[in-house]
Formats: structure tokens, C-alpha cells, sequence
């Protein structure tokens, strides 16, 4: 039990060190962006008076440890700073932003979830026969094929031609629950590539249980064939797979950039590609942080998911 605690605070620890890491990582990253925003903001033609101004209201002319220090402040009291376009809290871009994401993350892996371990398990049971070439291959060819590519498919077979669902979410809002037909395209876009990589995990991790001592051991005891199955190999072979589920969901919270691209859908990646486009530098931070933060939380979970299911692995990882 001392063991676990010492594991767990260590986990923790290095959290807490990542975590700081990515907001000094993403303050000297913004710094360090070619141009000035005072010039951009100052108008076409600014003159130096103008630019002075600006360069004092954005507090630009303040030392970089001074402006450092006051950012780390306002993220520890749940300031993200103020929008230099709009004079918005960058809280409300997030806000604006994460329902549309979210909504596409959860249906992803609500969905991702049983097709990855179900096709895995599916190939693991028929190693080396027809059903497990043909889901081999399959998942192998579809992760090959890029996201946007996929996109641009679907939009022409199923909107274009069959005219079965929305191209795009333009008109629809953020209340995209309300229009289902609006999210199969996005979803099924996000979802191809995902369980490609956690069928093959689970399937590698299913036939390497199978072939442990401890499941031969069980065998040769008279357990039920299912047992052994969903009962010892296959938490195993989660374990590895819980890394990867991890992965996932941080590349679909942080916004998946082409995927709202490409069918307008306004969450986070829309959110980022605006910031970055009017050189809105504290909205751009914000997303950093917060997906920084994300990534740091999902792989602390994944590693606590990993122990449970392997203490041994976990324990020495």
C-alpha cells in the first residue's frame, strides 16, 4: 500500500513539474513570435506615437519577468488574460469553443471504445485466419489514409452525391446535439484512425496474454475459456491500449484543427485558427495552457488506469 502511495505522489509530483513546464514553454513560445502586435494593431499606417500607445495599453513596455509574473498569477486565480481584438475574457473563447469539442470527443469515444477492443479481441481469437488478415489490413489501410483526405471523401459521397447529410455545420449553431445528421461525418472522420491503432494494440496485447504462463497456467486449472479471455488476458492487453485511449481523447479535445476546418465546426481548433490569424497572443496562450494541461491530466489518468489493470508494469513504469 506504501508502495502505491509513493507511485501515486510521484506521479503527481511529475505532473505538477509538467504542468509548469508547459506554461513557461507556451509564455516564451508566444515571445518568441516573429513581428510586433503593437505594429499590427496600430492600424496600416501607424506612426510612432500610435504604436507607443498601443505597445502601453497591451502592457508590451513592461519587463518580460513582470509580465510572466503577472500571467502565472492570473492562471492560478483562473485569469486566462483578455483578448486583444475583442476586450473578451479569453475564459469566454474557451468556454464558446469546448461544448462543440467536447461534443465531438465524447461520441468519438463512446463509439471508439467498443469498436477498438471488439475488433482487436475479434483478431485475436482468429490469429492467422481469414478474420483476422481481413481486420488487419483493413485497419492498416484506413489509418494510412489522412483525415482531411477521409474528410474530403465522405463530403463528396454522402453529402454531395447521396445528399444524406449536411456538408458542413454552417447554420446549425454550437447545439449540435440538437442536428445528429450534422455530426456523422466529423465523427465517423474522427473515429477511422483511432481504432485502427487501439484493434492493433489490443489485438498485439490479446495474443501476447494468451501465450502468457499465467493464462496457460489457468488453462491447464479447467477455467472456462471465456474467463480466461475477458477475465485475465484482456485486462492486460488494456494496458498498453489505455496509453493510446489517453492520446486520443487529448488529440480530440485539443480541437482537432482540420477536422473543424474542414466541416465549420466552431470549437476549439476554429477558436485556435482565429487567434493565431488576428495574432490575438493572450487567446492563443489560453489554448496552449489549457491543452498543455489536458495532456498532463489525461496521461496521469492513463498511468493510474495502467497500474490498475497491470500493477506490475505500472508500478516499474
Amino acid at each position: 500500500m506504501s508502495g502505491l502511495r509513493s507511485w501515486i505522489a510521484r506521479r503527481v509530483v511529475l505532473g505538477v513539474l509538467q504542468t509548469a513546464a508547459v506554461v513557461l514553454l507556451v509564455f516564451a513560445l508566444t515571445e518568441a513570435l516573429p513581428g510586433d502586435a503593437a505594429v499590427a494593431f496600430a492600424g496600416d499606417q501607424p506612426d510612432p506615437r500610435r504604436i507607443a500607445a498601443v505597445r502601453e495599453a497591451m502592457g508590451l513596455d513592461r519587463p518580460v519577468h513582470e509580465r510572466l509574473a503577472d500571467w502565472v498569477t492570473g492562471l492560478l486565480h483562473g485569469d486566462f488574460g483578455t483578448s486583444l481584438v475583442s476586450g473578451r475574457p479569453v475564459a469566454g473563447f474557451l468556454l464558446d469553443g469546448f461544448g462543440p469539442t467536447l461534443v465531438l470527443a465524447t461520441l468519438t469515444v463512446l463509439l471508439l471504445v467498443p469498436a477498438g477492443v471488439g475488433l482487436g479481441v475479434l483478431a485475436a481469437r482468429h490469429e492467422g485466419r481469414f478474420t483476422d488478415r481481413l481486420i488487419s489490413s483493413a485497419t492498416l489501410g484506413v489509418y494510412a489514409v489522412p483525415e482531411f483526405a477521409l474528410g474530403v471523401l465522405l463530403v463528396t459521397v454522402f453529402a454531395l452525391r447521396l445528399g444524406w447529410f449536411p456538408p458542413t455545420a454552417v447554420g446549425y449553431g454550437t447545439g449540435l446535439l440538437a442536428h445528429p445528421a450534422v455530426l456523422v461525418l466529423p465523427v465517423l472522420v474522427l473515429l477511422a484512425r483511432p481504432v485502427c491503432s487501439l484493434a492493433r494494440l489490443v489485438r498485439a496485447g490479446m495474443i501476447e496474454a494468451l501465450a502468457a504462463p499465467y493464462t496457460v497456467h489457468a488453462e491447464r486449472c479447467g477455467l472456462p475459456g471465456a474467463r480466461i479471455r475477458y477475465g485475465h488476458a484482456l485486462p492486460n492487453a488494456l494496458a498498453p491500449a489505455t496509453q493510446q485511449l489517453a492520446r486520443t481523447i487529448d488529440w480530440l479535445l485539443c480541437g482537432v484543427i482540420v477536422v473543424e476546418a474542414l466541416y465549420v465546426i466552431p470549437g476549439l481548433g476554429t477558436v485556435l485558427m482565429n487567434a493565431v490569424a488576428d495574432r490575438d497572443v493572450p487567446v492563443v496562450q489560453g489554448l496552449a495552457v489549457v491543452f498543455g494541461l489536458a495532456t498532463v491530466v489525461l496521461n496521469l489518468g492513463a498511468d493510474l488506469v495502467t497500474h490498475r489493470l497491470a500493477p506490475r508494469s505500472g508500478v516499474a513504469a
